[in-house]
């Protein structure tokens, strides 16, 4: 019983941890942004701006909550309830060595959190019952197709090499050598696919302002507009410490996880600080044509690989 109150006890405090790195993250974007494009970033609330995406956050959640008249309520109301809710718990997946949920199959949760993550965004888009709104959606739901297939196999990959779906066991094979080392073309697709995983500039259709005027979130406002965007944060430093803890192994060791979590958190923003928005059908094609038959061949190695050592052992 003990046990069990301190799961869940540090499983809050994680959250807790997470909502506020948040604020931070956003602070960090803005500031980071603001040196790559040789401009002011924000700097007059509090301290060097410290309290400026608090300030932020208050303004959002005591705005008054607009609903357009036209929209389907319930799904419109409890969809970005539900993208947070899901982003938040994928964050019991990740492995540290004081307590928190060990799962078996931590690999398989988390592909059906991120395909969930699907229905949400399709749900805020359709009920919002506008045209942009729905043209959003529509894109992201077409590009999630395209990535997540070959986003799944890259994973398999090294579901195969491990022959478990326990990302403790991430961190306990790369104790003497990191995956990327073996993998590095995996690498390379796994960080370009988690771009569009988290609908990050080049890859972000369903949000593209110049086309959408903001995409499938245009009629949100307020509390319902914060909860989107806590979740697509959330779901930047979750994908950069699973990326950490994958090719990095850097599940046990508390201040390596720490790093290599904020260097990634780190490239997402510069990645969008540099490069320009893709056109819709590259990325079609990056997905079908280029990352799909390198992530096929690399799983067919290692599931040849693994038949050579059970027969040999």
């Amino acid at each position: 019983m003990l046990e069990l109150i301190g799961v869940l006890v540090s499983y809050l405090l994680l959250l807790l941890g997470v909502l506020i790195s948040v604020a931070f993250m956003i602070l960090f974007e803005r500031k980071i942004l603001g040196y790559i494009q040789v401009r002011k970033g924000p700097n007059k609330v509090g301290y060097i701006g410290i309290l400026q995406s608090f300030g932020d956050a208050i303004k959002l959640f005591v705005s008054e909550q607009g609903i357009p008249i036209a929209s389907n309520f319930v799904p419109y109301y409890f969809s970005p309830v539900v993208s947070l809710f899901m982003v938040l718990l994928l964050w019991s997946v990740i492995p540290f060595d004081w307590l928190t949920i060990n799962f078996s199959l931590g690999g398989l949760f988390f592909f059906c959190c991120t395909s969930f993550g699907v229905y949400t965004l399709m749900s805020s888009g359709w009920s919002s019952n506008s045209n942009y709104a729905l043209l959003g959606a529509v894109r992201g739901v077409a590009q999630t197709v395209s990535y997540e297939v070959s986003l799944a196999l890259i994973f398999l990959s090294f579901i195969f090499m491990i022959s478990s779906y326990n990302l403790h066991l991430f961190a306990f094979n790369q104790i003497y050598l990191w995956f990327t080392v073996i993998s590095f073309p995996l690498f390379l697709c796994w960080v370009t696919s988690i771009l569009a995983e988290t609908n990050r500039t080049p890859f972000d259709f369903a949000e593209g302002e110049s086309e959408l005027v903001s995409g499938f979130n245009v009629e949100y406002g307020s509390g319902g507009f914060a909860l989107l965007f806590l979740a697509e944060y959330g779901s930047i430093i979750f994908m950069s410490y699973l990326t950490s803890v994958i090719f990095m192994g850097s599940g046990f060791n508390f201040l390596m996880l720490n790093m290599m979590g904020c260097f990634f958190c780190f490239w997402f923003i510069w990645v969008r600080g540099t490069l320009p928005r893709y056109r819709y059908d590259k990325l079609m094609y990056l997905a079908w044509k280029i990352f799909l038959p390198v992530s096929l061949n690399f799983m067919v190695f290692f599931v040849g690989a693994l038949i050579m050592l059970m027969f040999y052992a």
